[in-house]
């Protein structure tokens, strides 16, 4: 009997040591899947951008501090020099290449070709990027990067979507600005859609009656992360009280400087690299003082040509307002529609829009 009570409690013993260590075991990988969830990326409690999301809180990628970033690779000069003088592509005006100081490290160009879709998710008329649904968008982008790609194989494409977040309107709309601020939401699903393909993010800026100095701050929390860059567009910017679309807005150059240094000032200090900004012109007002424009080693310029039309007036436009008045690089736009406007108009190919002197460097499809 004796016996068989110390059997029985040994057995007692054994079980409860048993179940102390199943549960220390079970307490450990509840511990570590925590940690996981907490930190990773990918973990449960993470959005999709790799922004913390806690409980009750908005998913919101504006109210959350930008990704860790890695320090950038130090400037490859030889390089850039290549690759200006490749961009200038037999100009003879001397011109091209723009005299400018080095950029800051991290710069994406002159290094990378930019293919950016632009638009607005709340109309399919105002661009590609809101007239289908993401899926169909992005394998169109990928397709049409692969497209230039394969018309330089010497320059690396980088997609983009271009989001117009400030949009100007027919009507006053609060405070009788004649502008609309898209949501936070909105951009947050752009930034979102951007990731799923490495793509880069402008943030578009058409400022109605408002300014740039009211406008750009506000889209502060967005700026701060590396991808996101801005573009702003003169032609809805109307210094003279006209509703926007009744005519060809304009910005100064002492505007565009005030944005410059704004993306300076806000690289600097959250040690950022260099910003992107994209200049929308089609009209030699449409910026005024063009000489007077000051990018610097953190912010670097685009004056994208603008226009719609039959191929010979888009050339046009280029050379005498884009290539004659040079600031740091070009851009050029290809409207899938309006170019097709005009008998005998169509939309022009990677091969045909290399030609032009410079070589764009920053390509928006609308």
């Amino acid at each position: 009997m004796q016996i068989f009570q110390k059997t029985t409690e040994r057995l007692r013993i054994i079980t409860k040591n048993q179940y102390r260590l199943f549960f220390a075991i079970a307490l450990g990988i509840v511990g570590v899947f925590f940690i996981y969830a907490t930190l990773s990326t990918n973990g449960p409690f993470h959005n999709r951008s790799g922004q913390g999301l806690l409980t009750g809180e908005k998913d919101t990628l504006s109210q959350n501090s930008p990704a860790v970033k890695s320090l950038p690779v130090p400037l490859d000069t030889a390089l850039y020099n290549e690759r200006l003088i490749s961009m200038t592509n037999g100009d003879s005006s001397g011109r091209w290449p723009v005299k400018r100081n080095y950029p800051a490290p991290g710069a994406i160009l002159p290094f990378n070709r930019i293919v950016a879709y632009y638009g607005n998710f709340y109309s399919k008329k105002m661009g590609i990027l809101g007239e289908y649904p993401p899926d169909e968008m992005l394998e169109k982008l990928k397709a049409d990067v692969k497209k230039w790609q394969a018309a330089d194989s010497s320059m690396p494409v980088q997609p983009a979507l271009h989001y117009i977040a400030v949009t100007a309107q027919g009507y006053p709309g609060k405070g009788n600005k004649y502008r609309l601020r898209m949501p936070a939401k909105q951009i947050d699903s752009v930034i979102r859609m951007a990731a799923r393909i490495n793509a880069l993010v402008f943030l578009d800026v058409q400022v109605g009656l408002s300014t740039v100095q009211d406008e750009i701050p506000l889209l502060e929390p967005y700026l701060k992360m590396p991808q996101v860059h801005l573009g702003i567009d003169p032609e809805f910017s109307m210094k003279t009280g006209k509703k926007p679309g009744s005519v060809i807005g304009t910005l100064d150059a002492a505007d565009i400087n005030y944005v410059i240094k704004y993306l300076s000032d806000l690289s600097k200090a959250n040690q950022l690299p260099p910003k992107i900004l994209v200049v929308h012109r089609f009209t030699q007002a449409m910026v005024t003082n063009y000489r007077k424009i000051q990018p610097d080693s953190l912010v670097q310029v685009v004056m994208d040509m603008d226009g719609w039309g039959a191929q010979a007036r888009k050339f046009t436009t280029y050379r005498e307002f884009i290539s004659k008045e040079p600031v740091e690089f070009t851009g050029f736009k290809l409207f899938y529609k309006n170019d097709y406007r005009e008998p005998n108009s169509r939309m022009l190919t990677p091969a045909e829009v290399l030609k032009l002197k410079p070589k764009p460097l920053y390509i928006q499809y609308q």
